[in-house]
């Protein structure tokens, strides 16, 4: 299973021979991708593929995993200090007039942290992207600070990461590692990752998995238990680092990384809503942030350009928003920017939507893009998709915003105002939801869509029948589709402003009044808005905080929480309060 194309080598160092794969052009920056336990190189193929159009893209098997060779004996044989022997050999044959960027995932990340901070690797690595894998010194020093310093915070992570671990405590005992993957367990192992890891049913694991998890068991045997007892002083980077953080890795905790800052003095964070295998389940954001990362640092740009709340979790990311040419649309387009990703603002005002583009550029984005269509209309956004596939790829985040506002009682209400209420309200996150959602989950590498509907969703009102029923049916859409998507990795969330400052009242339909008393009434409701004056940009930042924490749904603003409440606990207040006519 390696890269078609790929470039195939032998390299001898230390006893043993190490398999080298290289893909793209060696005139190009270096990339040296290090797999971890208990995988080989094909592990990083998907990223390694995505990779090569613009790097010199080199994989190796580590010593006894694969194709290399196996250390004799094998106790003794995978310490870290061998491992950079190794390491070193490789890119002395590969590379060996210019530094290269190291990435490693699990215990190739482990060794990779060894490789950039021991002085002998000094000048050979230009930067390091480390994944789902601690410096076992910083690891070391992270015990002894809970153990000499204990709070209930500290112990409580301190146990925490003992319980992940579990499974370290078990390739120390003798032999039976050794007979469980050459064994059982090596033949469910696949359908393990499928499960579990949700990782595609591509051909992988390969079939040397067996005796690579049987030789493997000894990088743990060899380096754990000396080097947390006797963690190296001098353990810092000495190379940029980009530490790419799985959210739900089931191995690692989060807060191993909590004082990493004191060991790597230029340090980019990431996080990223997925398991443990990401060089399998999400390579085409791992390629982005790789590439990113590289080029950054190859170009002397060492800090990320991004210095919003969200950037580690929204960087380089894809997000397309309709309804973005003002209010709601525009300050969330605005908010991704800020947190450096990629924006495509969508709305019917073409020129609204180019300027939301051209001030996302400006606030961050480091790339944005307007598009013009009416979410209401299927052919239409059938076209937009089209082309936001072609030509930018598909969306990580879609937030569905565009939605316009109609008041008046059921029967002053006409069809064509149902229609058209609908057509937007609705019709329009349907579209958004079956056109970008529909490529997520054929991607298969995880998502989030956000649908904007209203505290009108759960707090019903004699004025506005139509409307309500509009957002009520996003926000059931909303649940009823991420019930369908959460084995997928794709998050959705429903959000519900409340009385917000936008200028969806000023333009709102009143139904069953003629054009004097609409303009008036438009008037009056944008003077109250304009007095509640609750911003759109908290708006905003309630979407980015549902999507990183994956919340379901979200009530933003007091009365909608309030609202919210009593729908659950007191649902009489709440009719008795939707029998008051407003008065406009």
């Amino acid at each position: 299973m390696t890269p078609k194309g790929a470039r195939e080598r032998r390299v001898a160092t230390g006893g043993v021979e190490l398999c080298v794969a290289e893909l793209g052009d060696p005139e190009q920056p270096t990339v040296v991708l290090v797999h971890g336990y208990p995988d080989s190189k094909e592990v990083w193929s998907e990223v390694a593929v995505r990779l090569a159009d613009r790097f010199h893209v080199v994989l190796y098997d580590v010593r006894g995993h694969g194709r290399s060779t196996a250390p004799r004996p094998l106790r003794g044989g995978f310490t870290l200090a061998k491992l950079t022997d190794d390491f070193l050999a490789v890119v002395d044959a590969v590379s060996p007039d210019r530094p290269v960027h190291l990435v490693g995932h699990d215990w190739g990340s482990v060794q990779s942290w060894e490789f950039v901070t021991v002085g002998r690797t000094e000048g050979r690595i230009a930067s390091f992207t480390s994944m789902s894998g601690p410096s076992l010194d910083h690891f070391g020093h992270w015990i002894n600070a809970r153990v000499k310093r204990p709070t209930p915070r500290r112990v409580g992570q301190l146990l925490g990461q003992g319980a992940k671990s579990w499974y370290v405590y078990l390739l120390h005992t003798p032999v039976l590692p050794e007979l469980a993957w050459r064994g059982p367990l090596g033949r469910r192992w696949p359908k393990i990752l499928q499960r579990v890891e949700k990782v595609p049913a591509d051909g992988y694991p390969t079939s040397s998995l067996p005796s690579d998890a049987a030789h493997g068991a000894w990088l743990y045997r060899d380096n754990v238990r000396a080097r947390l007892a006797r963690p190296r002083p001098d353990a810092y980077a000495h190379a940029p680092v980009q530490l790419i953080t799985p959210q739900g890795d089931a191995f690692l905790s989060e807060h191993l990384y909590d004082d990493l800052e004191q060991w790597v003095p230029q340090l980019t964070r990431r996080t990223l809503p997925a398991k443990h295998w990401i060089p399998r389940t999400r390579p085409d954001q791992l390629a982005s942030w790789i590439g990113e990362f590289i080029l950054s640092v190859e170009g002397g740009r060492l800090e990320p350009k991004a210095t919003g709340r969200h950037a580690d979790r929204f960087g380089g990311q894809l997000v397309l928003v309709t309804g973005a040419g003002s209010g709601i649309g525009r300050a969330t387009a605005f908010a991704f920017a800020e947190a450096g990703a990629r924006v495509v603002a969508v709305d019917r005002d073409t020129e609204a939507a180019a300027r939301t583009a051209e001030l996302s550029r400006l606030v961050g984005a480091p790339e944005a893009w307007a598009e013009t269509a009416d979410v209401s209309d299927e052919q239409a956004m059938e076209k937009l998709a089209e082309k936001v596939h072609r030509a930018y790829g598909v969306p990580d985040v879609l937030v569905n915003n565009a939605g316009i506002g109609l008041s008046g009682s059921f029967f002053a209400t006409t069809s064509d105002d149902w229609r058209r209420v609908l057509d937007v309200n609705l019709w329009g996150v349907i579209h958004g939801c079956r056109l970008f959602g529909g490529r997520m989950a054929e991607r298969g590498q995880g998502g989030h869509i956000v649908n904007i509907a209203s505290a009108a969703a759960f707090q019903p009102s004699r004025a506005l029948p139509a409307y309500s029923t509009s957002k009520a049916a996003v926000l059931m859409l909303s649940e009823c589709l991420r019930a369908e998507l959460a084995g997928q990795g794709i998050g959705v969330t429903a959000i519900c402003p409340g009385f917000v400052n936008t200028n969806i009242t000023a333009t709102a339909r009143f139904a069953g009044v003629d054009e004097a008393e609409e303009r008036r009434r438009q008037k009056n409701s944008a003077r109250l808005y304009g007095m509640r004056n609750y911003p759109p940009e908290k708006v905003a930042a309630a979407i980015l905080d549902a999507v990183a924490r994956n919340r379901a749904v979200v009530p933003v603003t007091p009365e909608a929480r309030g609202a919210h409440l009593m729908s659950r606990f007191l649902p009489g207040a709440l009719r008795r309060i939707a029998r008051v006519e407003p008065r406009l």
